[in-house]
């Protein structure tokens, strides 16, 4: 179930605003670590391989495997990705062009086809696509600049609300014990 625009989330935020900040990373549990001792951002939830069978890089195939974390800092998810492989992706297309670090914004929203399609026709393309656990797929866009970096188009579904809230609630009064989580 999609959620419509404008409907406040569990974690603060409302569909149709920028809920993520993600960075690639070279090493995912020495960036949490930094994020813990540095941002007191916690605790992580870690999804130690996200390789979806139907995922599209710019139009093919794609098997390119990453490992995800995610913790939230207020309302505004903080997503780490660490590629497990230098198969084409995403994330390598950064690394290969500037380096590791801040890689892409994540935008929810209640129609990801609707939203692409105005997205395209103000000239982005389709860098990626793959169906994610929470319901739906996600796409990245990207405007040929990169620079700050992609957007990604988050499906608004009753389970990325589920999960992200889960995720903001830990956050809430987070004492740092118990720092690293299992994602599921």
């Amino acid at each position: 179930m999609q959620l419509p625009r404008g409907q406040a989330m569990g974690f603060g935020a409302r569909v149709g605003q920028t809920v993520q900040m993600a960075y690639v990373v070279k090493d995912i549990r020495a960036a949490i670590d930094w994020w813990i001792a540095e941002a007191r951002v916690g605790p992580w939830f870690l999804l130690d391989h996200f390789l979806q069978p139907d995922q599209r890089y710019r139009g093919e195939q794609a098997t390119a495997d990453v490992t995800i974390a995610m913790a939230f800092a207020g309302t505004m998810c903080i997503e780490l990705i660490q590629p497990l492989d230098d198969n084409p992706s995403v994330y390598k297309d950064l690394i290969d062009r500037r380096g590791y670090g801040f890689h892409h914004i994540g935008v929810a929203v209640s129609d990801v086809d609707g939203e692409l399609a105005a997205y395209q026709a103000r000239g982005y393309t389709l860098a990626f696509r793959a169906q994610v656990p929470t319901g739906g797929a996600v796409a990245y866009l990207d405007d040929g600049r990169n620079d700050p970096g992609m957007l990604e188009l988050i499906p608004a579904t009753a389970g990325m609300d589920a999960a992200f809230t889960a995720f903001w609630a830990a956050a809430q009064n987070w004492d740092g014990t118990d720092p690293v989580r299992p994602f599921a």
